[in-house]
């Protein structure tokens, strides 16, 4: 949870408990609790804990878990994946703007994060759907970039799955393995690596 967001939870405070957490608040806590422990540990009870509430709060927003989870999935989907894009997008040269988009994405910890436990729970009801969605999406805005920068459209599409191909499967070894997690340093060299690999020129 960002300073901004925990100031606004924090200014309402003394409101009563229906009016004090917004459907927002809970969405916002869903997420840092699957960044923290997966999508598994996403809990009715936990999460009030977490606020400081009773359960009654959050049937005051949400008819099921599984329902908060999806509002919290569309919330990620919407900032992390649709703003990610929006970004790029202002920059008109298509090789930069790839370049850009690289480095954007790869400081974006608490994304990878939640990514990584939503890849572990790819087999939910609510997760696949959002996945499959997000993924397909990447991708297909990946090809396009591509082809903008000069690719033909077959070669792009390759390198657009290859491009996140690798996104996923550093995300496995960095958050999964703590033998391949780098140092800062080291990160950035990875990340100039990758953009000089698999951008042309």
């Amino acid at each position: 949870m960002t300073n901004t967001e925990l100031a606004e939870v924090e200014s309402v405070a003394d409101k009563p408990e229906r009016q004090r957490l917004s459907a927002q608040d809970w969405e916002i806590a869903a997420l840092e609790l699957m960044a923290e422990e997966g999508v598994a540990a996403v809990a009715v009870e936990s999460l009030a804990r977490r606020l400081g509430v009773t359960k009654g709060s959050f049937y005051w927003h949400f008819s099921t878990r599984d329902a908060l989870i999806e509002a919290a999935l569309k919330r990620w989907e919407d900032t992390d994946n649709h703003n990610t894009i929006a970004r790029a997008e202002q920059i008109e040269n298509p090789t930069r703007r790839l370049r850009e988009l690289f480095r954007q994405t790869s400081r974006e910890m608490r994304s990878h994060k939640i990514y990584a436990a939503l890849l572990k729970a790819a087999d939910h009801p609510v997760v696949a759907p959002v996945m499959e969605r997000v993924s397909n999406e990447r991708i297909a805005y990946l090809a396009r970039v591509f082809v903008q920068a000069g690719m033909q459209p077959v070669d792009a599409d390759h390198r657009a799955r290859l491009t996140y191909s690798t996104y996923v499967g550093f995300l496995q070894l960095a958050l999964q393995f703590r033998a391949s997690r780098l140092s800062s340093d080291a990160f950035d060299d990875y990340v100039g690596h990758v953009i000089d690999t698999l951008v042309p020129n």
